[in-house]
């Protein structure tokens, strides 16, 4: 395999970057996989409990922070990184893919294709109450699939967040929200299905 993913985001270091700023530094649970991060705030921070998650973080649920790949900077073994591809259930770099210590296994992160899912316990946040409200979970995902009932009175998607229904202790006003989205996209799918029936007896 090539090198060249090491020069790429997010496995390029940084060093002699004077812009990218240490906000947070995180770890695997040997220590041989170090990185940096410069964004205060996620882009989203979310509770996952698809069956995928459950079994290859070997927990009831994830919970992943969002970032861009620029937002990251391994200060020590990101050549000791394995990939496994879920879907294909190989170890290429194929993208979207997950990534773990070679030596302790512990889930670093998941890369896509354009963004890096991270996993916010593997941040030190030092005891900062502050630093760890700033990754606080906007929803849960996949909770159709879940092993435990939360009741946070966070959002609850079935599938993914906002392509799916909202269930259990959803706040009502979404809910109602999610139920006239659907009933648009409804109506939508009728009048284009009507459009090319009609084309079709011309």
């Amino acid at each position: 395999m090539s090198d060249e993913w090491k020069t790429r985001a997010p496995y390029k270091i940084h060093e002699s970057d004077k812009d990218f700023h240490v906000r947070y530094e995180g770890g695997c649970h040997c220590g041989r996989v170090r990185y940096q991060l410069s964004r205060e705030k996620p882009l989203d921070s979310k509770f996952c409990h698809c069956t995928t998650c459950q079994k290859l973080h070997g927990a009831p649920f994830q919970w992943a922070a969002i970032f861009h790949k620029e937002d990251i900077n391994f200060t020590r073994g990101h050549h000791d990184l394995v990939w496994y591809d879920s879907g294909e259930k190989t170890t290429k770099h194929k993208l979207p893919c997950k990534l773990t210590c070679s030596y302790c296994r512990s889930p670093i992160m998941d890369e896509g294709r354009n963004m890096i899912l991270l996993f916010p316990a593997l941040i030190h946040f030092n005891g900062s109450v502050e630093d760890r409200k700033n990754f606080e979970p906007s929803c849960h995902m996949f909770y159709g699939s879940r092993v435990v009932d939360i009741t946070d009175g966070k959002p609850k998607w079935t599938g993914l967040n906002g392509k799916s229904d909202l269930i259990e202790d959803s706040p009502p006003d979404l809910k109602r929200k999610r139920e006239e989205e659907k009933a648009e996209e409804e109506e939508k799918r009728r009048k284009e299905e009507n459009g090319h029936t009609n084309g079709d007896k011309r």
